[in-house]
């Protein structure tokens, strides 16, 4: 009788996993970008999280300093912020202005003047986010339908089934003389077998802000 009982809710869960793996949005060339006329397919990322990117050869070891201006949420309508509220983008901005400073000042001492040699000027636009979906985030780990399938997402490194995540891009210029020196779009979200990062709203945006944060002190290595 149990078995009769939780097929409707098992149907309903394995309809949500095939609608959530149809509709998951990824990063475009946000036209309201200024780099988005050179933002192209990217050849350097075989991890899917940053799809598009304008990369030059630059050394960067030659800048030793940041300057991160205050993050900037994308109105353009090519956003893609699914039914967030505008509290939750600008605590969301907040938050990456944090997370980025506290990444970025383990790699680069933080800089006084805005347009200083040797810095890197670091532009971030929060472009799209998508909150965490209440109780079937965390229900979906243990399910016997949603277990399975979020096992292999983490394996793969892709995104959970009725988990958040946070997109947005990246562009780097040389402060002393605003040449674009490379720039990307990227959508952050924790590991599909990340327990506490289905518990609360905001908490996988939060998790795929700080994943961002490092992987940007990895792209200036």
């Amino acid at each position: 009788m149990r078995a009769l009982s939780d097929a409707p809710k098992a149907i309903t869960l394995a309809a949500c996993l095939i609608l959530t793996a149809c509709a998951s949005t990824q990063p475009v060339p946000y036209a309201g970008i200024s780099s988005a006329p050179q933002l192209r397919p990217s050849q350097h990322d075989d991890s899917g999280r940053i799809p598009f990117e304008y990369k030059t050869n630059i050394d960067w070891r030659r800048y030793s300093a940041y300057v991160l201006d205050p993050v900037a949420i994308y109105r353009g309508s090519d956003a893609q912020f699914d039914g967030v509220s505008e509290d939750d983008k600008v605590f969301l901005a907040r938050t990456m202005q944090s997370q980025f400073n506290d990444k970025l000042n383990a790699r680069f001492r933080n800089s006084p003047g805005k347009s200083a040699a040797n810095t890197v000027r670091i532009r971030l636009t929060l472009t799209g986010a998508r909150m965490n979906t209440a109780f079937l985030s965390t229900f979906s780990r243990f399910d016997l339908m949603g277990g399975p399938y979020n096992a292999v997402q983490a394996i793969r490194g892709r995104e959970g089934a009725m988990t958040g995540s946070v997109s947005f891009a990246v562009e780097l210029h040389d402060a002393s003389t605003n040449e674009l020196l490379g720039a990307y779009v990227t959508k952050q979200y924790p590991n599909a077998w990340n327990l506490k990062a289905g518990i609360g709203a905001r908490s996988a945006s939060v998790v795929g802000i700080e994943n961002g944060a490092d992987q940007l002190v990895a792209y200036l290595q």
